[in-house]
């Protein structure tokens, strides 16, 4: 994705991370209204950044409230 497709990002940080954390994940929707949702690194915000679909997005948050990622 370019810069200018990323600018409109409404970046969101995890109320579970403590301040932002080291390592923190952020998430937000693209602002072309796809209902896309892209993904970055906290830490590092021009690097490489991921982008869901919203049947994606949707899928992940599902399975996340169902216990699905719950590793340890």
């Amino acid at each position: 994705m370019t810069p200018d497709e990323l600018a409109g990002v409404a970046w969101h940080v995890s109320s579970k991370s403590a301040n932002g954390g080291p390592q923190c994940v952020e998430a937000g929707p693209l602002a072309d209204g796809s209902g896309r949702v892209a993904v970055r690194h906290s830490r590092r915000p021009d690097a490489d950044v991921i982008v869901y679909t919203r049947r994606e997005w949707e899928s992940f948050i599902a399975g996340a409230k169902d216990g699905e990622f719950d590793f340890f």
